[in-house]
Order: C-alpha cells, then sequence, then structure tokens
C-alpha cells in the first residue's frame, strides 16, 4: 500500500474521537500521514483541541493551491466549509454525511426525515460541486423510533457514521473505491428551510401525529428551535419530551 498524505477536516468532536479510534485499531496512522483542521469559523474549536492538541484552523477558500499539491485525499467529517470546486475536482474528495443520500441533503437530514418520513441514516460519498452530492461508496439507514427527537435519531446517525467508516476507511485510503450511483436526485433542505419550520404558526391546523412530529424534529438538547409569537409580541420558545415506557 502506497502511503498517502490525507487531509481531514472536521467540526464535530464526537466523529474526530470515533476517527481517531479506528486509525489506531486498525494501525493507519503507521501507513499515511493524517493532517487535521478544523473549520476557521468553528465556534467552539477548544472541544476539538482537547482530543487532538495538533489540530489547526483552516480557511478551504484561502489555501485551495496548497491544499492540492499537498495531499492526496481529503476528508470532510461534519464540515462546516463548503468544499470549493477547484478541490474537489482536482483531489479524492471523501465526505461523510448524516443522511441517506439523495433524500433529504443539506441541513439538518434528522430534522426533516421525521417530518416528512423520506429515508434517514448515514452516507460515505465521493465529492462534487453540488452540496451532499456524488456517487455513493456507502450507505446505511437508521430506523426512526416513535419517541426518537432530533438529537437521539442525530446521535444514532453519528453511531451509524462510525461504523461505515470502520468498514469503508481501508479501502478507502488504498484508493481501492467502489461507488455506485444514488437512484434519484433526491431533496435539498437548506438553511432558510430550517429557519422556516422553526416558526410555528399557532393558527395551522395538524393532526396530533403531525403536531408531535414537528416538535420533536426540532427538540435537540439545549437548542432552542422551535417558536412562536405570542399576543404580547414575545417569542416562545417549544421542546417536548418523549419518554418510551419500561413497562
Amino acid at each position: 500500500m502506497t502511503k498517502i498524505k490525507v487531509l481531514v477536516l472536521t467540526d464535530n468532536k464526537i466523529l474526530l474521537k470515533n476517527f481517531l479510534e479506528i486509525i489506531k485499531e486498525q494501525s493507519l496512522a503507521e501507513k499515511h500521514n493524517f493532517v487535521f483542521y478544523y473549520s476557521f469559523n468553528n465556534q467552539k474549536p477548544e472541544e476539538l483541541i482537547a482530543i487532538l492538541s495538533t489540530i489547526r484552523p483552516i480557511n478551504l477558500k484561502d489555501n485551495e493551491e496548497y491544499i492540492i499539491n499537498n495531499y492526496d485525499l481529503l476528508f470532510s467529517l461534519h464540515c462546516k466549509q463548503i468544499f470549493p470546486s477547484s478541490i474537489t475536482k482536482n483531489k479524492i474528495c471523501i465526505n461523510v454525511h448524516p443522511g441517506y443520500n439523495p433524500f433529504n441533503r443539506g441541513w439538518y437530514p434528522q430534522v426533516f426525515s421525521i417530518i416528512n418520513k423520506k429515508p434517514i441514516g448515514a452516507t460515505i460519498h465521493l465529492m462534487d460541486e453540488e452540496i451532499d452530492h456524488g456517487a455513493i461508496i456507502d450507505r446505511k439507514q437508521v430506523k426512526i423510533d416513535s419517541y426518537d427527537n432530533s438529537e437521539s435519531l442525530y446521535n444514532k446517525i453519528l453511531r451509524t457514521e462510525t461504523d461505515l467508516l470502520k468498514e469503508n476507511l481501508r479501502s478507502i485510503l488504498s484508493r481501492n473505491i467502489k461507488t455506485s450511483e444514488t437512484e434519484n436526485e433526491g431533496n435539498y433542505n437548506g438553511k432558510k428551510d430550517f429557519k422556516n419550520l422553526c416558526n410555528i404558526n399557532l393558527n395551522d391546523k395538524l393532526t396530533f401525529r403531525e403536531a408531535i412530529d414537528k416538535l420533536r424534529a426540532l427538540t435537540h438538547g439545549n437548542f432552542y428551535n422551535a417558536y412562536f409569537i405570542d399576543e404580547d409580541n414575545n417569542k416562545i420558545y417549544v421542546q417536548i419530551i418523549l419518554k418510551k415506557s419500561d413497562e
């Protein structure tokens, strides 16, 4: 196996920790040179630095030529930046995406899948010029349980992404990559779509199922997402608690 230089760009502390464990378990660090970066606009870099002291920030747009000239293969593990087309055209770029491509590409796939019932899961794919788009290397669906909210479903997806990395990392690094095309173009949800979803219209007529699905899709730990505006023009945030019976 030829030794290659690998750029790993991540803004997710869980995936960083798991990726480091995988390359250690599979003795890949001895065979390849891994260099780790986080996005220059990351608001909590200290969480990543606590896991890997040598990780450092990078702005992809400002370093296109440097990256193309110095790295053989690139990984995006929940990166907050869009890879410039000059990089995706000239290098093998691998995206680990928290969604089941091509469904609900873009922002927060688990949120939209709870609502629109499209498949959710994890995908490893080659990157092209479009967001969360390109030939599939591997993907796996995740079941949405009736008691899942955005956070619990996202955690399932993170575990599935880690499983896919364990199963595929060695072959990707050897550049023995087999891909398949998606069954269709799927759909894309942007930041604006998510913001619109968060704004609850109190006059909307929904079934209980639809209302619960919307609220659980927007409930994610300490994040305040769903809200309505009351008669005094106050912005009121809403979360929902779902608990499976132990009986």
